[in-house]
């Protein structure tokens, strides 16, 4: 097959339309299988893929990497400590050297405009693996979770975001949803909720697609007959510790536990979480956090009860994260390419 994504950026899913979104679903659900079978062809062989990190990661990092390995390429762990990057070299300038050196750049930081001027001056493909802004490659894993398990048309699928909805995930989830047609609820108090801006852009898309959007501080409203509820930490990557007393005391009505998903009126609910959560006092800073504040012993963004149920399949979604930045990768570095080897 051609690939019709062949040398695209992807910094946001404001220019890609819902083909787009749909075709690298497509080709993830076959590399998954593909890998399983472990017949997966190596289309990317020769492939090579910079990776620059001004944010920590887990998933993300875990992803590309073996991702481009799976796929036969190779890719190279670039920061402020081992690197000139952020320090003694301008990002137009790294950009157009790793541009001469490398198929693709990925990039993992604060500012959307930082990966726009990678992408401006890179002259090859770059990605967006998350900024303040967005968070695109995190959508397509989702996507690819909710239906894996809600088969059928995406225009069929409800699903919810409670809590801090100015962030990438609450505007990456409302785009999302708006691009594809579906059914989304952001459930947060007011001042909290993602820009007018950007709400009114999603509202043009959804006008297009069918999209119903919905924001609202009514939770009840937000998750009824829902498929899927979705939160994330309630202070993002960067922000002072000190932050977190207030947005405690404002978002804990919003924290995902059991009456919210009984609140959904739909026994097939799932909860899902973009990773990593504060459900329990087993990392420094979640025991810091309950020390400080006894009433969150059971959890903060979600409860531990509800994060260890059968109900969520937060580690579905981390999986993905590796089949659909896997399919990503290729559909934009191999112009023809294949998923099952002879």
């Amino acid at each position: 097959m051609t690939s019709a994504l062949y040398g695209r950026h992807l910094l946001s899913l404001l220019d890609w339309s819902a083909q787009d979104i749909l075709s690298v679903l497509d080709l993830a659900a076959e590399l998954k299988r593909a890998r399983r079978e472990r017949k997966e062809f190596p289309n990317l062989h020769g492939r090579s893929l910079a990776m620059i990190f001004e944010k920590g990661s887990t998933r993300t990092r875990s992803a590309f990497e073996l991702g481009m390995l799976d796929q036969g390429g190779h890719a190279v762990h670039l920061d402020s400590q081992g690197t000139h990057i952020y320090s003694k070299e301008s990002n137009k300038d790294t950009a157009r050297v790793l541009g001469r050196m490398y198929d693709g750049i990925m990039y993992r930081g604060r500012l959307q405009r930082t990966v726009q001027e990678l992408a401006d001056h890179a002259g090859v493909p770059v990605y967006n693996a998350l900024t303040d802004e967005f968070h695109p490659t995190q959508m397509f894993a989702d996507m690819l979770t909710m239906l894996e398990y809600k088969p059928g048309p995406v225009g069929d699928i409800a699903y919810a975001y409670l809590g801090d909805a100015r962030n990438n995930m609450g505007n990456s989830l409302l785009l999302l949803g708006a691009k594809l047609g579906m059914d989304v609820r952001i459930a947060a108090p007011q001042h909290l909720w993602p820009e007018e801006a950007h709400v009114a852009r999603c509202r043009e898309f959804a006008a297009e697609s069918g999209a119903r959007l919905l924001l609202t501080e009514d939770i009840a409203e937000a998750v009824q007959d829902t498929d899927f509820i979705h939160t994330d930490v309630w202070v993002s990557m960067g922000e002072p510790v000190e932050t977190w007393g207030e947005r405690i005391e404002e978002l804990l009505p919003y924290q995902v536990n059991s009456d919210v998903m009984a609140a959904a009126q739909n026994l097939a609910v799932r909860f899902m979480h973009c990773l990593p959560a504060f459900h329990n006092a087993e990392t420094r800073l979640g025991a810091q956090l309950m020390s400080q504040h006894p009433h969150l012993a059971g959890g903060l963004e979600v409860t531990n009860e509800l994060f260890e149920s059968p109900a969520s399949i937060v580690f579905d979604q981390a999986e993905n994260r590796l089949h659909t930045i896997k399919a990503l990768l290729v559909a934009t570095l191999c112009p023809e390419p294949r998923v099952w080897a002879d």
